[in-house]
């Protein structure tokens, strides 16, 4: 065989050969990256649109990227939350790599009821309480999934009103100790919707922040509590997996604020296992409301 037609033969096998052990691989199976992945995910389609979401979203992503701590990919659908291969419709061959098995925590900042399958919703759950993984969820999260009571049992809390919509209130730390919570004062005015919650006990949840209610109008129509009891931020185990919530983001400019920035991303940090942290459940401190 001539040198040069016996070449050309050798290259098209080879270009055969890579062509289809690609399809043998598939994206499905590509290396696992060595740095933590997030999935930041906000799929607000059926509520009222929040223009912090967008900021939210790029300040966990550049959070992620500059402390080197983990990478973020941003989906502002549905289609990942799963454990299944996504696929096209005709085609078996995985579109992506990337599905709930491919991720170690998730970034969630949708609301209200979210489009998802019953298998979906299981596999959310099996994410944190078997997988052990994490769920750091901001602001508007309390009021996703109100049908699905099992959402907010892993939550730890569900929306009550903003009974004072925006407004300055002072916000009291419970626990300094806890890596979200090392960097605010012990006592802080802080401005943005702040939120009442309903369904929770703090015999399931730790408490991190709250409200000081001397600071609020408990007089107002939409105050439903009682006890005085406004958490700000809060942590619990579900499973094998860690939990954190905060009700601080609402708006854009707050995502800007260096003490907002510091608590998700030592919460995402926390969620991941990178730091610890006691998310043992314990009750309002003695004499305080």
């Amino acid at each position: 065989m001539p040198s040069a037609l016996r070449w050309v033969s050798l290259l098209a096998v080879g270009a055969a050969a890579f062509v289809a052990g690609g399809a043998a691989q598939g994206p499905g199976s590509q290396p696992r990256p060595t740095r933590k992945q997030v999935l930041a995910w906000a799929d607000i389609r059926n509520g009222v649109q929040h223009d912090s979401v967008t900021r939210a979203l790029v300040t966990i992503e550049r959070l992620g990227r500059e402390s080197g701590a983990f990478d973020t990919y941003i989906r502002t659908d549905s289609q990942l939350i799963t454990k299944k291969p996504i696929t096209m419709a005709g085609n078996p061959r995985p579109i992506t790599s990337k599905n709930l098995d491919y991720f170690d925590a998730i970034f969630f900042f949708g609301l209200r009821e979210i489009d998802l399958t019953p298998d979906q919703k299981a596999d959310l759950l099996a994410f944190v309480k078997e997988d052990g993984k994490g769920f750091v969820a901001a602001h508007t999260a309390t009021t996703a999934f109100f049908s699905w009571p099992e959402f907010g049992e892993m939550l730890g809390g569900r929306f009550d009103e903003h009974p004072w919509n925006i407004t300055e209130a002072t916000v009291l730390i419970e626990d300094p100790q806890f890596p979200a919570m090392k960097h605010f004062p012990l006592k802080s005015v802080i401005r943005d919707e702040h939120y009442q919650t309903k369904d929770f006990t703090r015999d399931k949840i730790r408490v991190l922040a709250r409200l000081d209610s001397a600071s609020v109008d408990l007089k107002n129509p939409r105050v439903h509590r009682t006890d005085g009891d406004f958490p700000v931020a809060w942590v619990r185990n579900y499973g094998k997996g860690r939990v954190f919530y905060s009700t601080l983001g609402h708006a854009a400019e707050n995502w800007d604020q260096p003490v907002v920035q510091t608590m998700y991303l030592e919460a995402m940090k926390w969620a991941l296992g990178m730091v610890p942290g006691d998310a043992t459940p314990r009750p309002l401190p003695g004499g305080d409301r």
